[in-house]
């Protein structure tokens, strides 16, 4: 009885879960029958109450995976009383059915067929199964009546009104539903209507699909054991159930005495003896059954880690929509690999060499699709996931155990681990190396102190170092070990090699993973080249290195069914390589090889031309499919066409390519071979690629022919710089601009228009027209411009043409070329640096530091951004604990809302002429910001404590704030009513804190003697009304004041003397240098030290100066809000993050006593630092 209802139950109830919580709720029910006294099995399986064997087996052989979720799935499907809806992201569920109901006729169709409703109609008329595809969030009405199964009798026929119609409706009718959202969100009043049954493959299922593949290659012998097994058991349980019937049959009709039935009593012996025989074959089938699957789980390391590797790449589309790839296309792969792989007589090894075999077949594969910039996280994801795997199969093991109340024995290394070492990866490890330390919450204590500070390690990086040891286990005494071994780890603070150079005792102690953590500690803007050691050393150097791009070994693994896809990026264009490729194999371009460029009207043309090429086996090539969303929808289904049609000829190929684009039909993509083509990078790759697009005819092609040649080169090198620039973020270009070809090549014939004409060349004309026109009309950002024309200024100079040693860099590794052919550019050009200094571009050597913090910060965002929420390990918080500490903690530290009422007399006093101070109307306007802010907060939290508790429904906003504060990040409903910060959210509180008690004081106390600008929502409001105060007090217009400025010497307010008042004008402090520092002993601006990326300005006087004008020899330096500097132009023509420009003295003498050289350099002043 029990199992019945538990059977009931699980087809009623537990078709949208996962295989893990279908377990936890069957084992609820089991403990409920058994507390209810209702008898039921120990373990109860819906295959064994609602299937058998054969009919299992039969469902595998059709396509249903052989995992035991899959097989419950099956089950739902075929028993459940309502019309199956699956979530099949895979197409596995799809497959399945098409072959399971191949003899019936199935008709496939979807929702957006126009005929679809036809379809139905036909098909409940004549009794064939229906499968619709592609399913969404909401359900045609149309199918209400056919979903709700409203049948009914006239006469002797069975009826069912579809629309307006009566249809005849045949018993035989089946209807199967699919969507390939991976977690669609369904109404309640679809899911009454549908059984809906999650097909989503999970890691233990495929494992165990893969297992199968595997055995039944390796070892066919055990796999057809197992299968003469299933129909002998099958069949001899048949034979018992026959017997059974026919004894309670004669019992039901015999009459009189029963021993005087002959028929029955030999039917009971012959019953007794059969029941025997059968009942020991079925044991000794059981106990041979038991010993092939024990010989089967040898072989489970490998689908293991091919289990991993698929989900890591089926993660990647998380990251670019372009990088899809399906579980068949995977499978096979899988497969291919296993015939492949070096043979081996030994299993150990011949399962140390399939697991490698497959890890390097799968990334070389995978990698040729990706991007450059991609294919390091893709090789990092591939090993970290191996070695978090393993982690997390120990850890299942020691649950497992501790369930059973079993105790933990310490078990050898696994052989089998393949290369990773056999080397664990724990949940705290990975979080920290994502998600930096945790938020400190009160009441815990972590080791160390801030007083204990060692003088060469920063506040921020101590604070990372104490927060990993109180997240790892194994660092938990690296604070004491710094302050025990200072002068061991000073050297290590400055190692150009930090994750080779750890100090005793960690060298030994630590993982390769584990030195990660210290690395992001310590030098994070060194973990991008580390994490490449980090692969180098776990999985091998070729996983560090990208696989040569080779077109003859990609069409290898073409056929006429799979297009190549060629993804692009801005500069690539792997036409001509096509072209080359295509005649090397008799495919001339135009006439066997059909190039269309889509767009307006090219849909029909393409069309056309692919039908007639898949029956002469021509190639096709299909540019800028992304100009094409609305046609394709037909691309799909013409890909779909090759894979239906047997008579599309052999050797046809199609070609696309296109921009990343959501639009590009998935289905093409995970059924193609994907390419990327990317330009090379750097100055050196670009002016290669500038001057491989010259010819010697256009070197010559101008009046003035050397200036022409020498002027050429200056301009592709500008060009180079601008672009390759871009790198640098955001002190190399406030916005990043796509300085493209076409520019290079209208600055070039604006050139040639200006030499052509007869006389001296026009140096002011050409520099205007260059930089403020075909480069400057890209540029929004007046700063922005003032770079590029200092760049230009370097270049198109006099000293070019007059100079053959004229040197672009102040090295003088990068020089003007003597003049001379086209190959002798192309020489020069070679002869440069394959990987160019941050000096060419006139900037400081930490420029390399900014970029590799840049990278770093990408990195890990990317790789966080596909992570599923917060993982926990045994005994540990879970994610809804954490985050309702870090809630509490931030709610109970909240400062109360400011008031008006409690201003000091002075703070909103009338000011000159009875008008109300303007300082008072900005403190006024600071004030109704921050008690905005500080009530979205307060509610914010409140709001998700409660949801947190289930008191509230969870809205969207809450469940995004949610995995913002578990990945310590702030909340996006309190950044758009918040002041512009790049903060992690601990610091940001910290931040918000010290804002709220600055604002206090001010309102409260008075306005201070210094004013700490950064803790102002809008610093230029404020700037602005203490230069509407000077003019009001001296009767200046407004229009016609600007501020001058002078530095003190002092930094801290507190160190500012009553005499240090100022008459006009205000005190700031609490600026920073971004790029440069201050020289205060000969107070001016001087360049950064090595590693110094920030520094602090003194305190400074802005001083309100009528029609005043900033000295030309002083560096005009751009004070930002944040170190991003770019934000939303404003009316004005500057960024919303752009407060003014302060005027900073120079040297005397010497290339940093000119502006321009800071100008190159990104200097800027910042309100906030990260």
């Amino acid at each position: 009885v029990g199992d019945a209802f538990i059977g009931a139950a699980c087809i009623s109830y537990y078709g949208p879960f996962t295989g893990n919580y279908r377990e936890e709720l069957v084992d609820m029910w089991l403990q409920m029958c058994k507390d209810k006294e209702i008898p039921v099995s120990d373990s109860p399986a819906l295959r064994s109450t609602l299937s058998n064997a054969v009919e299992v087996r039969e469902w595998n052989i059709w396509g249903l995976p052989t995992d035991n979720v899959s097989i419950d799935n099956g089950i739902l499907v075929t028993r459940g009383r309502r019309w199956p809806l699956m979530i099949d992201p895979q197409g596995q569920a799809n497959k399945w059915v098409k072959n399971m109901e191949a003899k019936n006729g199935p008709r496939v169709t979807k929702l957006s067929d126009p005929n679809f409703i036809r379809t139905l109609e036909n098909s409940i008329r004549i009794g064939n199964p229906v499968l619709l595809e592609d399913i969404g969030e909401t359900l045609d009405p149309a199918l209400e009546p056919i979903l709700q199964k409203q049948i009914f009798k006239q006469g002797n026929r069975l009826l069912m009104r579809i629309g307006d119609s009566d249809v005849d409706y045949d018993p035989g009718f089946k209807l199967y539903l699919t969507t390939k959202l991976p977690n669609p969100h369904y109404l309640p009043e679809v899911c009454i209507k549908v059984t809906i049954i999650n097909f989503t493959v999970t890691m233990k299922g495929l494992e165990d699909q893969l297992l199968g593949d595997l055995v039944r290659k390796e070892r066919p012998d055990l796999e057809e054991t197992k299968d003469r097994l299933v129909i002998n058991i099958s069949s001899d349980k048949k034979q018992l159930k026959d017997l059974e019937d026919k004894i309670l049959k004669l019992l039901k009709e015999s009459e009189g005495n029963i021993l005087d039935d002959e028929l029955l009593i030999n039917t009971l012996n012959n019953s007794k003896l059969t029941s025997s025989v059968i009942q020991g074959r079925v044991k000794e089938a059981e106990e041979t059954e038991l010993e092939i699957n024990n010989n089967r789980e040898l072989y489970r390391v490998v689908p293991i880690r091919g289990s991993t590797l698929y989900f890591v790449v089926a993660d990647l589309a998380l990251i670019d929509p372009m990088y899809q790839y399906s579980l068949s296309y995977f499978s096979m792969l899988f497969n291919k690999c296993i015939d492949l792989a070096p043979p081996s007589e030994h299993l150990d090894t011949r399962l140390e060499t399939l697991i490698n075999f497959i890890t390097e077949f799968v990334y070389r594969n995978v990698c040729r699709g990706l991007f450059e910039e991609h294919k390091m996280i893709f090789s990092f994801l591939i090993c970290s996931s191996v070695g978090r795997s393993l982690a997390a199969l120990k850890l299942a093991k020691q649950l497992k155990m501790k369930k059973e109340g079993k105790e933990e024995v310490e078990e050898e290394a696994d052989p089998r681990r393949g290369r990773i070492g056999g080397k664990e990866i724990s949940v705290t490890e990975w979080n920290y190396l994502l998600r930096g330390p945790k938020p400190q919450v009160a009441g815990t204590q972590w080791p160390g102190s801030d007083r204990d500070r060692p003088h060469f390690a920063s506040k921020e990086k101590w604070y990372n170092i104490r927060g990993l040891a109180a997240d790892v286990d194994s660092m938990k005494d690296v604070t004491e070990n710094i302050l025990l071994s200072p002068s061991s780890w000073e050297e290590y603070f400055f190692a150009e090699d930090p994750y080779e150079r750890i100090p005793f005792p960690f060298d030994d102690r630590l993982t390769n993973f584990q030195s990660l953590l210290l690395v992001k500690a310590i030098h994070e803007e060194k973990l991008v080249g580390c994490m490449y050691r980090y692969v180098g050393k776990s999985l091998g150097p070729q996983f560090t290195e990208n696989p040569p791009f080779n077109l003859e070994e990609i069409y290898t693994d073409t056929s006429r069914q799979t297009p190549i896809i060629f993804i692009l990026s801005t500069g690539a264009d792997p036409t001509g390589m096509l072209q080359r490729f295509g005649e090397k194999m008799g495919r001339v371009p135009g006439e066997r090889l059909h190039i269309i460029s889509l767009g307006q009207g090219q849909g029909p043309i393409a069309e056309n031309t692919i039908s007639k090429a898949m029956r002469t086996g021509d190639w096709v090539c299909l540019q800028n499919c992304h100009l094409a969303s609305s046609w394709m929808v037909t691309l799909e289904k013409l890909v779909e066409s090759l894979q239906a049609d047997s008579e599309v000829h052999d050797e046809f190929r199609l070609w696309l390519t296109s921009m990343p684009t959501s639009k590009f039909p998935v289905p093409v993509l995970q059924n193609g071979i994907k390419v990327t083509n990317e330009p090379p990078k750097g100055v050196r790759a670009n002016l290669l690629r500038s001057y491989t697009q010259m010819s010697e005819d256009f070197l010559t092609s101008c009046n003035k022919a050397m200036e022409w040649r020498k002027l050429v080169f200056a301009c592709a090198f500008f060009h180079a710089i601008l672009q390759e620039r871009r790198k640098f973020g955001p002190i190399g270009w406030n916005i990043r601009y796509d300085f493209s070809g076409s520019d290079l090549e209208c600055s070039l014939q604006t050139l040639k228009m200006f030499l052509d004409e007869p006389g001296e060349i026009p140096w002011p004309a050409l520099v205007y027209v260059t930089g403020q026109i075909n480069y400057g009309g890209r540029v929004t950002d007046d700063l922005d411009r003032r770079c590029l024309m200092s760049i230009l200024k370097q270049y198109y100079t006099p000293a070019v043409v007059l100079s053959n040693d004229y040197a672009f860099s102040m090295s003088g590794t990068y020089r003007a070329p003597s003049d001379g052919s086209h190959q002798s550019y192309m020489d020069a050009i070679k002869a440069l640096p394959l990987y160019e200094d941050p000096e060419v571009f006139g900037m400081h050597q930490n420029a390399n530091i900014t970029f590799q913090l840049q990278e770093t910060k990408k990195v890990v965002d990317t790789v966080l951004s596909i992570q599923p929420r917060l993982a926990t390990t045994g005994g540990a918080k879970t994610p809804d604990v954490i985050v309702g500490e870090v809630a509490h903690e931030i709610l109970d530290g909240l400062p109360e809302h400011l008031q008006r009422a409690k201003a000091s007399t002075t703070t909103f006093a009338l000011g000159y002429g009875g008008q109300m101070n303007s300082l008072g109307v900005v403190i006024g306007q600071e004030l109704d910001r921050f008690n905005r802010l500080l009530t979205m907060m307060s509610s914010s939290l409140t709001e998700l404590g409660r949801a947190l508790r289930g008191l509230v429904v969870m809205s969207g906003d809450l469940e995004v704030m949610y995995d913002r504060l578990l990945n310590n990040q702030v909340p996006g409903l309190w950044t758009k009513v918040a002041y512009p910060s790049l903060k992690p959210l601990a610091s940001w509180v910290l931040d918000f804190q010290r804002r709220m008690e600055f604002v206090k004081n001010w309102i409260e106390t008075g306005a201070p003697k210094c004013y700490w600008l950064p803790g102002l929502f809008f610093p230029q409001g404020f700037l602005t009304g203490a230069l509407q105060c000077h003019a009001r007090k001296y009767q200046i217009a407004i229009d016609s004041l600007d501020f001058g400025f002078r530095i003190l010497e002092k930094e801290d307010p507190k160190d500012l003397k009553s005499s240090d008042t100022v008459e006009d004008g205000i005190l700031v402090n609490g600026l920073f240098l971004d790029g440069a520092r201050w020289d205060s002993k000969l107070a001016v601006l001087s360049e950064a030290q090595p590693g110094e990326m920030f520094s602090t300005l003194p305190i400074i006087h802005f001083i309100p100066k009528a029609n005043y004008t900033p000295p030309a020899e002083q560096y005009q330096c751009p004070l930002y809000k944040t170190s991003v500097r770019a934000g939303v132009l404003s009316t004005t023509g500057q960024s919303t993050n752009y407060v003014l420009s302060i005027s900073l003295p120079l040297h005397i003498m010497g290339p940093s006593a000119a502006p321009d050289f800071w100008v190159l350099q990104g200097v800027a002043a910042l309100c906030a630092l990260d």
